[in-house]
């Protein structure tokens, strides 16, 4: 029986010695690489088992990453701006066995900063420095992210974005670019200045039409007839009246009134309304 024990725990020495295993995390891919070799069959999450003498599990994270880089950019007069850099990648699953066996474990130093480089340099040298600080940003991120995507085609690489997050200029060149902006700025209100001035002028003039209009409209309307019967309606009102007014007309002419309120030469102050009608 003893014997047997043995014998039991000798095979199972040599299996554990033979056999290993290693945890391939969530948004890892595990690759097998026997004598140098590595397999198409992928490991995602979970135990991945291995003979630890001929065989090694290779990990690779296909989850996005942030590479950071620090460098120099040329613009398109022949400066170097000082940028810090984020590229966001991600390794595609499917494709990892691909890229271990074509690029090898090290594809950052090896493929994704050697293709930002040339695309940066490529595409910066396009646009003038003072672009880095303005709505041109964005297009220059897009445009060096397009032309990775062009270069790595093909890489099991997928370049999700390009993000320039800090812009550092030669002071001389900062300066002449504010101070450009805040002649564009004073330019601009200037011109508000004059759009407003120019906005009141017109409705003026507009308003001054207007009464003019009316005023014509009106005097076409004036007859010696509507006169005559607004200087009756005058008289009519005038009669009711309790103070003394005289009231001098030819019957053709419009009236002239004098306001008789104050005591005049006479004996009496009594309502005196005189008037001439011409028939």
């Amino acid at each position: 029986m003893n014997n047997k024990k043995l014998v039991y725990l000798s095979f199972a020495i040599l299996f554990a010695s033979l056999t290993s295993c290693v945890t391939v995390n969530q948004g890892e891919i595990g690759v097998k690489r026997t004598l140098g070799k590595y397999q198409d069959k992928t490991y995602n999450g979970g135990l991945a088992f291995f003979n630890p003498f001929i065989s090694v599990v290779q990990k690779v994270n296909v989850m996005t990453q942030n590479l950071e880089v620090e460098l120099s950019i040329p613009s398109k007069e022949g400066l170097n701006i000082r940028s810090e850099v984020s590229i966001l990648y991600n390794v595609m699953p499917k494709k990892v066995p691909e890229l271990l066996r074509n690029i090898g474990d090290d594809y950052e130093a090896n493929l994704i900063l050697p293709v930002f480089r040339s695309a940066v340099a490529d595409v910066s040298s396009r646009y003038f420095a003072k672009d880095m600080h303005t709505g041109e940003r964005s297009a220059i991120e897009v445009a060096i992210k397009d032309q990775m995507m062009q270069l790595l085609k093909g890489k099991s690489i997928e370049i999700e974005a390009v993000l320039l997050k800090s812009v550092q200029m030669p002071p001389s060149l900062a300066r002449a670019i504010e101070e450009k902006l805040e002649a564009e700025q004073r330019a601009q209100r200037m011109q508000f200045i004059l759009q407003s001035a120019t906005q009141e002028a017109e409705q003026k003039i507009i308003q001054a039409k207007g009464t003019r209009d009316a005023q014509m409209i009106i005097a076409e309307g004036l007859d010696n007839k509507i006169l005559q019967f607004k200087a009756i309606e005058a008289f009519m009102e005038l009669s009711k009246s309790a103070n003394a007014k005289v009231i001098i007309t030819s019957g053709n002419n419009i009236p002239l009134m004098m306001n008789m309120d104050e005591k005049v030469n006479t004996p009496t102050s009594t309502t005196r309304v005189t008037s001439a009608v011409n028939n």
